[in-house]
C-alpha cells in the first residue's frame, strides 16, 4: 500500500552492547494536523503498545523551564516574511481555515531496545522521554526559525548540510561534549 508523505529513518546504535541498544525514531510527514491514527501501519499486536503523545508547539505547559527560550516560543513568535504566527491556544482549530496556510505533522514512531538485566525499563523510559523533550524543542525552533528557512533551495541546504558535518567532524574531535543535559533525571 503505497502512503504519501516522507518516511525518514533514523537509527542509532552502540558498538559495545552490539544487538542489546537500539534507538529507532521512524517518521512520516504528512499533510494535516495529527488526526491520522497508526500512520505507520502497524499490526494490531504491536499498535496496542503504542502510547501516543501529542505534542502541541504553541502549548508552553509542554516545556520543561530549563529548556525554554522566549525567542523560540511559537506562541510569541511572528514570521517577518510570511505573517505567520503566533499561535494562539486554538491554532489548531484555526489553520484549516486558512487555504493559504500549509502545513504538516510528523509522525514519529520511537522504538528503544535496551537489554541490560535490571536496567531495561527504567533505561527505556527515561530514552522516551528524552526524545519527547528532543522534539518539542526541535519542533518549536524550526516554527520559530521559519524566516530563516522559508527562502534556501535545495542546493542552499545541500550546501548547509555539508558544511555543518564539516563542522561535527572537527567539533568530535577536539570540543567538549555539548547538548541537552539528561542530569536532572
Amino acid at each position: 500500500m503505497r502512503r504519501p508523505g516522507m518516511l525518514i529513518l533514523t537509527v542509532a546504535q552502540n558498538e559495545y552492547m552490539k544487538d542489546n541498544f537500539l534507538i529507532m525514531i521512524e517518521t512520516w510527514h504528512k499533510p494535516d494536523l495529527g488526526e491520522q491514527e497508526n500512520v505507520h501501519n502497524l499490526d494490531s499486536e504491536r499498535w496496542k503498545q503504542v502510547e501516543v503523545i501529542h505534542i502541541d508547539i504553541a502549548d508552553r505547559s509542554q516545556v520543561d523551564t530549563k529548556d525554554y527560550k522566549p525567542d523560540e516560543d511559537p506562541a510569541t513568535f511572528k514570521s517577518q516574511k510570511t505573517g505567520r504566527g503566533p499561535l494562539g491556544p486554538d491554532w489548531k482549530k484555526e489553520l484549516p481555515q486558512k487555504k493559504d496556510c500549509p502545513h504538516m505533522c510528523a509522525y514519529k514512531l520511537v522504538t528503544v531496545n535496551f537489554k541490560w538485566f535490571g536496567l531495561q525499563k527504567k533505561v527505556e523510559g527515561f530514552i522516551h522521554r528524552q526524545e519527547k523533550r528532543l522534539f518539542t524543542s526541535f519542533h518549536r525552533q524550526l516554527f520559530c526559525w521559519l524566516d530563516r528557512w522559508i527562502d534556501l533551495t535545495m542546493e542552499d541546504i545541500r550546501r548547509m548540510e555539508e558544511e555543518t558535518q564539516k563542522e561535527l567532524d572537527k567539533m568530535r574531535e577536539k570540543d567538549p561534549v555539548k547538548g541537552m543535559s539528561a542530569a536532572d533525571e
